[in-house]
């Protein structure tokens, strides 16, 4: 796959703005911003430890919190039990990189791919494939701007992702998103449904978001 091109700010206004407006703590400067490459990726979590989305030739780090975490688990678990029940394919957690395009690395929170969009129907063994999801799904955190959730989804939808969730802990709620542009809400007592990535999967929201109210 070939090198991107090099990706020049004239400020890091020009930056932030690209970025969606981002808070600065995420975006790495070593490499410097325009520069950094899909081994700066995979070094950065596996010397550190430290999750970075690629974009543009930027390093900008993942955004996820210990509530955003529980509430992915929740529902990769869910999902995983349908996909594997189905042989429709595999669902990946919140360190899945995924290259959508040369020189973009996105990591959603939770992830299905159908066994069509592997390479020859096989798991990959490298650590950022070039695979595209059917679902692609965020769970929103604090430092996570609407205009940074609005460049992902045009991203994602570029590449061919099919539908996009986005859940938002503080209503407890969940929005899906279509390639053609419409969008559903799912309220918190409401039944979150797969259709059209996953006809069949359901789960009901208070199930979801019970996790976070667990106690011993």
């Amino acid at each position: 796959m070939n090198a991107p091109a090099r990706v020049e700010y004239e400020t890091l206004a020009d930056l932030l703005r690209k970025l969606g407006g981002i808070p600065l703590e995420r975006v790495r400067l070593h490499p410097p911003p325009g520069t950094a490459r899909d081994q700066d990726v995979v070094e950065a979590e596996a010397h550190e430890n430290r999750l970075f989305e690629l974009i543009d030739g930027t390093l900008v780090e993942k955004a996820m919190g210990f509530r955003e975490s529980l509430l992915a688990v929740a529902l990769s678990g869910c999902l995983r039990t349908f996909v594997k029940a189905n042989k429709l394919g595999v669902v990946t957690g919140s360190d899945g990189m995924m290259r959508l395009f040369p020189g973009m690395i996105r990591i959603p929170d939770v992830a299905f791919i159908s066994w069509g969009r592997l390479p020859n129907g096989k798991v990959p063994s490298e650590p950022v494939p070039n695979i595209v999801p059917d679902l692609a799904v965020e769970v929103l955190s604090e430092s996570n701007t609407p205009e940074e959730m609005a460049r992902k989804r045009r991203e994602y939808f570029d590449a061919g992702v099919k539908a996009v969730w986005e859940f938002d802990l503080n209503a407890r709620a969940a929005t899906i998103f279509l390639p053609d542009g419409s969008v559903r809400k799912v309220a918190s007592q409401e039944v979150l449904r797969g259709e059209p990535v996953l006809p069949g999967f359901s789960v009901t929201m208070a199930e979801l978001f019970a996790e976070l109210d667990n106690q011993g």
